[in-house]
């Protein structure tokens, strides 16, 4: 199956020269939705103890794919979505800053955790998730998306490994 197939691509959106990657549609399809689970679920090796998914779509991939492998699911929230205590970590965009949080008391110590997300761009916020993760005394063994961008080389962030259902170069 095609995943490329059953994403929607909205050229100039949300600001000229983008090329929108829309996942409701594959998401709302659910042989295609159930396909890019398998193809993600299928990065995960047995001595995982947790994947981490990213705010907000990254939580729908996430949570299935902690439901289907029977893995606790930390949630990487932006800034103000969590109630305290939280350990954040800001980080620069290409056109500003953000921050990334997640919960004192569901995040783990002495972990080996996979991050999932639905798309990675130019690796900013999966980077800033990965060193939160760390920051926390956790091992990040690799990130799990169901599109990558490739032509925006978001490995060059990372020495832990991409894995993408789809790739668009």
């Amino acid at each position: 199956m095609e995943i490329k197939n059953f994403i929607r691509e909205i050229d100039d959106y949300p600001e000229k020269g983008v090329s929108f990657k829309d996942i409701t549609t594959l998401i709302s399809n659910v042989k295609a939705f159930k396909f890019t689970l398998d193809v993600m679920e299928g990065f995960i090796s047995s001595d995982i103890d947790y994947i981490a998914s990213i705010d907000s779509r990254g939580f729908i991939f996430g949570s299935a794919i902690s439901d289907r492998l029977g893995i606790p699911n930390i949630l990487l929230r932006k800034k103000g979505k969590l109630p305290p205590p939280v350990i954040s970590k800001e980080y620069e965009l290409e056109y500003g800053q953000d921050t990334i949080e997640v919960g004192k008391i569901t995040v783990p110590k002495n972990k080996k955790i996979m991050i999932i997300d639905d798309l990675i761009a130019s690796g900013g916020t999966a980077k800033a998730c990965l060193d939160l993760l760390e920051m926390c005394g956790n091992s990040v063994l690799g990130i799990i998306v169901a599109v990558k961008l490739q032509y925006l080389n978001p490995e060059k962030l990372f020495t832990e490994p991409i894995y993408s259902a789809c790739e668009y170069n």
